[in-house]
């Protein structure tokens, strides 16, 4: 397992006696670990630790020149980043206490056991890759620009809530640990998953599977695959998809949906890096990173025993969750018009212009399937869009429920005898009181964007601001405005 965690740093193997370094280098290669270097001076690690660093350095306490412990208080107090795991003949338990307090993250006694000491440098690969990306994350959160925004380019949005969650994957992809993905259904998880497999940098395919419906026999088989005759019509050995996705990034959507038995295999997938494709009893080693989503709240289902709470742990070590649409309205515009650009290319027609009404209602709409169901909305109303705007009415069987919203003042009043704007307004409002709630209701549903506010009233931004000052209310135009949209608006 610790190769997944391998950060290209060496483990330096520091003992006097030669046939001992070397045994342990070889034991840590057979495990995995791809970089291991030993030496048998213990003058030459400063100078080595200055020129290579390393993620660990396993030390032998008692040596020639420098003691192990005289090397162990330097290494911390110069190379802090560095953890360092103490080997000792002597099985003392006051020297491994001293160990401990002077900064050891382990202490071993010869003879170490090969499964003691691989637990060791994979522990401490861990956290040298934790401390990696917690540096990561400080520095991207002083620094406002993304370093890699090509990763996000089939994300379209302004919302600065999704720019904070670029910077947040852009520091995480870089780890080999999983990284769990939640939101509501439509907003776009497979899409954020898909640029953590670039982010990475890894060289293998990104492959995506839906487990939601799965049983256990199906998820096993499509997961590890299975051995010619393991069952009835295995007619030959097929690869799972944990096999395809070696050296790339295992997507697995839906994943609250899982039965017990899969969630099993699941859990020691990631503890071990190990699975048996079925009818097999020969162990295979995974390299796949594992992305995980799902639309359930797993603490949840774990609360109501329909989801284990280990696996919940390991799969939540980073976890990104994407808010939805009527959480970012600031996106709908920009969406509406991405969309239209797709729908029009698909439809071979001319691109509509869109009424502000039509913008106006999307604004009020709750979007429970989020940008999948804009995307459905739009795609609709250009296949139907026969001439002129693109209205609220052009948006079908939504157009009802948005007409309901009261964007613009108008109510749908039960009462008979009695007007909507009687029952909005307790009387019927003048000229003026009608004006102000329109331009506050506007920029409520603007967020306070000036530009979308005045493009659904039909007047300028200058105005707003205008009659705003005129009633004693200044209007601070908000950093997130949104710049012009083109010919989106035909006003």
């Amino acid at each position: 397992m610790s190769d997944r965690f391998d950060s290209g740093l060496p483990v330096l193997v520091v003992d006097d006696e030669e046939s001992i370094s070397s045994l342990i280098c070889l034991t840590l290669r057979n495990a995995g670990v791809r970089n291991v270097q030993s030496i048998n001076d213990s003058r030459l690690v400063v100078p080595f630790l200055e020129e290579h660093g390393a993620a660990l350095v396993l030390l032998d306490m008692f040596m020639p020149h420098f003691s192990g412990k005289e090397l162990l208080g330097s290494i911390r107090h110069e190379y802090p980043e560095v953890q360092v795991a103490v080997i000792s003949g002597a099985n003392e338990l006051k020297l491994a206490v001293e160990c401990m307090k002077m900064g050891a993250l382990d202490y071993l006694s010869k003879p170490v056991e090969a499964n003691r000491l691989i637990a060791c440098v994979n522990n401490a690969l861990v956290i040298n890759a934790m401390q990696g990306e917690l540096q990561r994350l400080k520095k991207q959160l002083l620094e406002d620009a993304l370093e890699n925004p090509d990763a996000f380019t089939e994300i379209k949005t302004c919302s600065s809530k999704m720019r904070a969650l670029f910077k947040y994957t852009e520091v995480i992809s870089r780890s080999p640990l999983p990284i769990m993905i939640t939101g509501e259904t439509g907003v776009g998880k497979e899409l954020m998953a898909r640029a953590v497999h670039r982010l990475s940098g890894v060289g293998g395919e990104f492959v995506s599977v839906n487990v939601a419906g799965f049983d256990d026999s199906t998820f096993s088989d499509t997961l590890f695959g299975h051995k010619k005759g393991a069952f009835t019509g295995a007619d030959q050995t097929r690869e799972g998809m944990v096999a395809l996705a070696a050296g790339g990034t295992l997507f697995l959507d839906e994943i609250g949906d899982m039965e017990e038995r899969s969630q099993i295999k699941l859990l020691r997938l990631l503890q071990e890096g190990e699975y048996y494709p079925v009818g097999s009893d020969t162990r295979k080693k995974t390299t796949a990173r594992i992305v995980a989503a799902t639309n359930h709240n797993l603490s949840e289902r774990v609360a109501g025993k329909l989801f284990r709470r280990d696996l919940l742990y390991r799969l939540s070590i980073h976890t990104i969750h994407l808010p939805p649409l009527r959480e970012r309205p600031e996106d709908i515009p920009l969406l509406l018009n991405h969309f239209l650009d797709e729908a029009v290319h698909v439809y071979h027609k001319e691109k509509p212009h869109v009424a502000v009404s039509a913008v106006s209602h999307l604004l009020g709409w709750n979007f429970p399937g989020n940008v999948r169901e804009l995307k459905s909305m739009v795609f609709d109303a250009v296949a139907r869009h026969g001439g002129g705007d693109l209205t609220a009415r052009s948006f079908g069987d939504y157009a009802e429920e948005l007409q309901q919203t009261p964007i613009i003042g108008e109510l749908v009043a039960n009462c008979p005898g009695k007007h909507g704007l009687d029952m909005m307004f307790g009387h019927f409002p003048t000229i003026h009181e009608a004006e102000t709630y329109l331009i506050d209701e506007a920029l409520r549903r603007a967020s306070g964007n000036l530009n979308l506010a005045a493009a659904m009233l039909g007047i300028t931004r200058q105005t707003i601001t205008n009659r705003k000052k005129a009633n004693g209310a200044a209007v601070k135009a908000k950093k997130t405005d949104i710049p012009p949209m083109g010919n989106l608006f035909e006003v």
